[in-house]
C-alpha cells in the first residue's frame, strides 16, 4: 500500500526555512568567537596583532602554550581548582542528597516547614559582611574550607533533587524494602542512588562548573598565593594585566611588542575552558532527562 505524502503549504515551508536560517546564524554567532579564540591561541603573536587571524591559525605556533605550562603560578592555580572542584562537588552532592531525599518522603514530619525555611534563604541572606565574619570566627580564613563550606548547599539544587525523588522513586518501593528488613540508609545507598543517575549527573555538572568558575570567594577569603584557584589567577592575568614573569621569561622584547601577551591571553582562555568542555559529553546523556524530570512540580 502506497502512502500518500501530504505537501506542506508554501507559507509553512518558508517559515521553517526562516527558522533554520535564524538558528544557523545564532549558532554561528556563538561558535565563531570560540573558534577565533582557539585559532588565535595557536597563531603567532604577529599574526594576532596584525589581524590576520580570522577563521584558522596563521603561522602556527605553540609558544603561548609552552609559556603557560612553564608558569608555576598557573599550574598551582590549576591544581587548586581541581582540588576545589572535586572535593567541593562531593560535599555539595552529599549535603544535597541527604537533605533532598528526606524532604521527598511524604510521611516525613515537618518537611513543609523545612521547605519554607529553605525557600526564605533564596530571597534573603545575611549579606557579605556577616558571612565574612562567620567564616573568620570559624577560623576558616585562608584555608580550603572557606571555598567549600559557605556554599556547601544550594537550595535550588535541593528543590530539583527533591522533585526528582518524589516523581521517580515510588513509595511502594520503600515499603517493600522495609518489609525485607532494609534500613533507610541501605535503601538510599543501594536503591535510590543507583536509580538517580540522571539527577546526580545534573547536580554534578552544575556544582562542578560553579566550582571551576568560582573566583569571588577566593578574592574574599584567601590571602596565600598557594591557595589561589585558576580563575583568580586568570583574573589577575586577563583583567589586571598582572602577567606572570615566568610566562614571559625567554621572550624577546620585540615579540612582546608584536602581541605575545595578547596571544597568551587567548591560550589562557582555552586552557581554562577545556576541562569543562571535556566533562560535559560524559553527563550529557543524563542531563536533559534529569533536568526535565527534576523540574516537574511535585
Amino acid at each position: 500500500m502506497q502512502t500518500m505524502k501530504i505537501k506542506e503549504p508554501f507559507g509553512d515551508r518558508l517559515f521553517l526555512l526562516a527558522i533554520y536560517i535564524f538558528l544557523a546564524l545564532l549558532t554561528l554567532a556563538v561558535l565563531y568567537p570560540m573558534l577565533y579564540i582557539v585559532s588565535s591561541s595557536f597563531s603567532s603573536p604577529r599574526a594576532v596583532v596584525s589581524g590576520q587571524v580570522w577563521l584558522y591559525p596563521v603561522e602556527f605556533s605553540l609558544r603561548a602554550y609552552k609559556s603557560i605550562f612553564n608558569s608555576t603560578q598557573l599550574m598551582v592555580g590549576y591544581y587548586n581548582t581541581i582540588i576545589y572542584t572535586v572535593f567541593g562537588t562531593m560535599i555539595n552532592l552529599l549535603f544535597t542528597v541527604l537533605l533532598a531525599y528526606p524532604l521527598s518522603i511524604k510521611k516525613f514530619y515537618g518537611r513543609n516547614a523545612i521547605m519554607i525555611l529553605l525557600m526564605i534563604t533564596m530571597f534573603f541572606n545575611g549579606g557579605l559582611i556577616p558571612t565574612y565574619l562567620l567564616v573568620k570566627d570559624l577560623d576558616m580564613l585562608d584555608t580550603r574550607w572557606a571555598m567549600w563550606l559557605p556554599g556547601a548547599l544550594s537550595v535550588f539544587q535541593v528543590i530539583v533533587a527533591r522533585t526528582f525523588f518524589q516523581s521517580s522513586i515510588p513509595g511502594e518501593l520503600s515499603e517493600a524494602a522495609q518489609i525485607d528488613g532494609c534500613r533507610d540508609t541501605r535503601f538510599l545507598l543501594s536503591i535510590v542512588l543507583p536509580l538517580s543517575k540522571p539527577i546526580l549527573a545534573v547536580l554534578t555538572l552544575m556544582y562542578a562548573v560553579g566550582h571551576w568558575n568560582a573566583y569571588f570567594d577566593a578574592l574574599i577569603y584567601l590571602r596565600s598565593e598557594k591557595l589561589f584557584p585558576l580563575q583568580y589567577v586568570l583574573r589577575n592575568l586577563l583583567i589586571l594585566n598582572a602577567a606572570d614573569p615566568e610566562m614571559l621569561a625567554g621572550t624577546a622584547g620585540k615579540i612582546r611588542e608584536q602581541g605575545f601577551e595578547q596571544a597568551l591571553k587567548y591560550a589562557l582562555i582555552v586552557v581554562a575552558s577545556v576541562p569543562v568542555l571535556i566533562m560535559y559529553p560524559f553527563v550529557q546523556k543524563h542531563f536533559v532527562k534529569g533536568v526535565m524530570i527534576g523540574s516537574l512540580k511535585g
